[in-house]
């Protein structure tokens, strides 16, 4: 099997075929593994109930080897050690928010082993198709291009770069309302309306010290502000930014149901509390700035011809950003940590933060409408509100309750291609669901789902969509997922938020 796509679905979807007795090809196009939470720097973003149930397995065990490497090497209190929900950052938003390093630490251990091979630095450049079959793909490296033959392909890079290339049946960006009845459709469709790109980045703050950057070329102050839509309902809120508050993190909890909590931007999505580590370790907390402030809204970063320059236009947006908090908003001890980000020469996170993919044409197609209701075909759960930012086509934010869902097989299953499968943010969404399937367990889930799939079709000599239409192959291979530890339905009494 060849995973295009080293983020967390494709890192679960070679986790879960290794496991089954697949070779797998995992290439990924930068250097770090593991998408947005590491090479992306977004810390977990989870539903409520995430330290009991609503994931799999795998995912809970990749969580627990987070907090594990945490007391195994970081100089932890006493107190936050012995925490058995430990939460380096303390984060408003998260109940497990690190440092992008220690979660790449964990999994590059993860694909460590017999019968995966890792491609750093590789992305697919062109597809070798006969009919309705890939039969190779052909990846560019730092050196030269290897092409990978395979039985099986699983998508799971951040835009779904894959599908093109392979002729796979797909969409991007906004459908009307005609088109699938969702009450939070748009009234025209339009394929480069897109949820924003971010370029995420760390910082410390030294009080006392200035640490301002140099100028971004284009600078322009009046475009930044600590003002910023409350995602609820479009009113303007004025944020605050307390660097290095005092005071017990462990008494800083999430709350995922109270937007208040957003208006605190420092503790928002802190990946490092200095209260949780020795005295001394942190001379400050280290804080994730992924603000509504850096949403780049400017153009699509896939599928136009101008998206390299809008990446880069992402990229000064949040330079100049921090150089404005460091001079006109009165925070020149903010320090940028580069090191901790990933290390590129700006000092920002190594790739964007992309939120909404290309999606294929599936079997099935995930609507608001349905979004609560039992998908025979279910190969997981999720939960997260419908969280659409304000996009590229001008729309504000669209940020409503959704009740826990179902992930259907159907999702995953591409109209025509065979061995094609769908591994990360590529599923068959729409615009206005791609904002409750796009954070990172159900990711996760995706990808898992998407492994065990190919290994279970191998076995049985068979396709996915023969399975799904099987009730005795379904109801088969949902007892395989099960007993691999995948949740396939949400306990009774679980409500929307």
């Amino acid at each position: 099997m060849l995973v295009c796509g080293g983020g967390l679905g494709g890192v679960a979807a070679a986790l879960a075929a290794v496991e089954r007795g697949a070779h797998v090809v995992l290439s990924e196009e930068t250097d770090w593994l593991g998408g947005q939470l590491t090479s992306q720097a977004v810390p977990l973003d989870e539903h409520p109930w995430i330290e009991d149930f609503g994931c799999t397995a795998r995912y809970r065990a990749l969580r627990e080897a987070i907090r594990a490497h945490y007391r195994a090497h970081a100089p932890l209190t006493a107190a936050a050690g012995g925490r058995r929900d430990l939460n380096p950052g303390s984060a408003t938003v998260s109940r497990l928010s690190c440092e992008p390093r220690p979660a790449l630490a964990v999994i590059d251990a993860l694909v460590d082993r017999p019968g995966i091979e890792v491609l750093r630095e590789h992305a697919p450049v062109a597809a070798h198709t006969g009919g309705d079959r890939i039969a190779a793909v052909t990846l560019r490296g730092p050196a030269s291009e290897r092409t990978v033959e395979a039985d099986w392909f699983v998508d799971a890079t951040e835009t779904g770069e894959l599908l093109p290339l392979a002729g796979a049946e797909h969409v991007t960006g906004a459908e009307s309302r005609e088109q699938t009845g969702e009450p939070h459709a748009a009234q025209t469709a339009d394929p480069l309306n897109m949820q924003p790109v971010t370029a995420c980045f760390a910082v410390d703050h030294l009080d006392g010290e200035d640490h301002t950057i140099p100028r971004p070329p284009g600078y322009d102050a009046s475009r930044y502000s600590l003002t910023a839509p409350d995602p609820r309902t479009n009113e303007p809120v004025a944020r605050t930014l307390t660097p290095n508050p005092p005071g017990d993190p462990a008494a800083i909890g999430p709350d995922l149901a109270d937007p208040s909590l957003d208006k605190e931007l420092w503790l928002f999505r802190r990946i490092a509390a200095r209260g949780n580590f020795a005295p001394g370790h942190l001379r400050s907390d280290i804080t994730l700035v992924n603000w509504p402030q850096v949403d780049y809204t400017g153009g699509p970063v896939f599928g136009v011809p101008d998206a390299a320059r809008h990446a880069a236009a992402a990229r000064e947006l949040s330079l100049g950003f921090l150089h404005w908090l460091q001079t006109e908003a009165g925070f020149p001890g903010l320090r940028l940590r580069g090191d901790v980000a990933g290390g590129t020469a700006d000092g920002l996170a190594k790739a964007l933060y992309i939120r909404e993919s290309r999606r294929i044409r599936g079997e099935a197609t995930v609507l608001e409408h349905q979004l609560g209701s039992h998908h025979p075909d279910t190969v997981g759960i999720g939960q997260y509100r419908i969280d659409l930012h304000p996009s590229t086509g001008g729309d504000p934010y669209i940020d409503v309750a959704c009740p826990p869902f179902e992930i259907p097989l159907g999702a995953l299953i591409p109209l025509r291609i065979d061995n094609l499968l769908a591994g990360a943010k590529d599923i068959a969404t729409t615009h206005v669901t791609n904002g409750a399937y796009r954070l990172h367990p159900v990711e996760w889930n995706v990808g898992e789902a998407a492994g065990h799939l190919a290994a279970f079709c191998t076995a049985r000599r068979t396709l996915p969509r023969a399975v799904r239409a099987d009730a005795t192959l379904l109801r088969d291979f949902q007892d395989e997922l099960e007993a691999a530890g995948v949740q396939l339905t949400w306990p009774p009494g679980v409500a929307a938020y």
